[in-house]
């Protein structure tokens, strides 16, 4: 029997459903395997009242401290944020809230490995949490946890310390692997270990009576995430202006949708723009099947998830160069990669309508990306240090 506590921030909850589904879904196959047992512990930073009743925080803090999560047991314990102030001891704050917890936790379900599922602050939490417990853990980076937070003074120190003292590390891509190891993390010790999609969910369809149902009449281009600066969706609404006739729809909020919005009216594209908002992750296929195009002018990625998806649905990526980039989009069918420019991305979105590729051949770009050996291969990950370092006593 293999027992492993997963340890992620990223969990989703009542208050955020769409977080970090990616983590929920390998959650709930690590979990489904023969002779594994799963916990989670999903923190939730709340400050002190009344601050704790800002609209920001003020859902968190009515989150059960416990419940069953499709099926797995999610401890939601507490630890103390101050808005505003330095973040380098936020993993220090949140390890010694969990500990008491993680102590009770294992007295009834003791645990072997502790499974962090992201950088920061999980990473160096999970190391406070494994010493303290005598308990191997291992980290997995994704993306924004060493390209954003690994380049902040605040915490690149406790991102390399958690990095070089876990018992085992995962990155998202061989790209991923490459970053980690160029600031500092051992190299030689991490394991590539690619998401995976879901096939059933993400299919191709019938692009034509797709764009029907959703009103369209032409060229469609669909860019879905976190409306951030650094995902470019400024530049999806710039490389629109290029192309005359095609419309683009954003599926995502963030901070950035005013000044989109504005910039799309500035532009006088604004007509040929949807903003969708945040929509829950089962309706993304809707608008990723009906596109000619999935367009991401993204500044920094592990290997985005959307990119995956899109080509599930048979639907090419345009995107830029980076990160695990080249290990998704690697043949012409599955969509091109090009400079963060908007006459690049359209000259590449161009090519792309002119010459339409088969459907089923953009979805066998995806073929690797398979959540069943996503499964297999974490638990071998875990099973490998289980054996490796016995467990001492807490």
């Amino acid at each position: 029997m293999l027992r492993v506590l997963t340890l992620s921030t990223l969990f989703p909850n009542r208050a955020q459903p769409e977080l970090g589904r990616f983590v929920e879904r390998q959650t709930l196959g690590l979990a489904a395997r023969p002779g594994v047992e799963v916990e989670v512990v999903a923190p939730v930073g709340v400050p002190v009242w009344p601050l704790s009743l800002h609209p920001h925080y003020a859902s968190r803090a009515r989150l059960p401290e416990e419940e069953r999560w499709m099926g797995l047991k999610v401890h939601r314990a507490r630890y103390r944020v101050w808005p505003g102030a330095p973040q380098g001891r936020t993993p220090a704050v949140m390890a010694e809230a969990l500990l008491p917890l993680l102590r009770r936790v294992r007295a009834r379900f003791p645990f072997d490995v502790i499974d962090a599922e992201f950088f920061w602050p999980d990473g160096p939490a999970a190391m406070a949490l494994s010493r303290a417990l005598g308990i191997p853990f291992s980290v997995k980076a994704r993306g924004s946890d060493i390209h954003v937070w690994g380049e902040r003074s605040d915490a690149r120190p406790r991102i390399v310390a958690a990095g070089r003292a876990a018992d085992g590390l995962l990155a998202v891509s061989e790209a991923m692997k490459r970053s980690m190891a160029g600031i500092g993390l051992p190299e030689d010790r991490i394991r590539v270990h690619y998401t995976g999609v879901d096939r059933d969910l993400f299919v191709p369809v019938d692009r034509a009576a797709a764009k029907r149902a959703l009103g369209i009449d032409g060229p469609l281009l669909v860019t879905a995430g976190a409306l951030l600066a650094r995902k470019g969706p400024d530049l999806a609404i710039e490389t629109l202006t290029l192309l005359p006739g095609a419309t683009l729809i954003l599926v995502g909020h963030g901070p950035e949708r005013a000044a989109l919005e504005a910039l799309a009216r500035r532009l006088r594209v604004d007509d040929r723009v949807r903003f969708l908002g945040g929509r829950a992750h089962d309706e993304l296929p809707r608008w990723l099947g009906a596109a000619d195009v999935t367009l991401l002018p993204t500044v920094s990625e592990g290997l985005a998830n959307v990119w995956v998806e899109s080509l599930a649905c048979g639907t090419p990526v345009v995107t830029t160069d980076v990160g695990g980039a080249r290990e998704a989009i690697d043949r012409s069918e599955a969509g091109r990669l090009v400079p963060r420019e908007p006459e690049a991305l359209a000259a590449a979105v161009r090519e792309i309508l002119a010459a339409p590729a088969d459907q089923q051949a953009v979805r066998r770009a995806a073929d690797r990306f398979d959540w069943e050996r996503n499964a297999a291969e974490l638990e071998a990950h875990l099973a490998a240090l289980k054996e490796a370092r016995p467990l001492r006593a807490a």
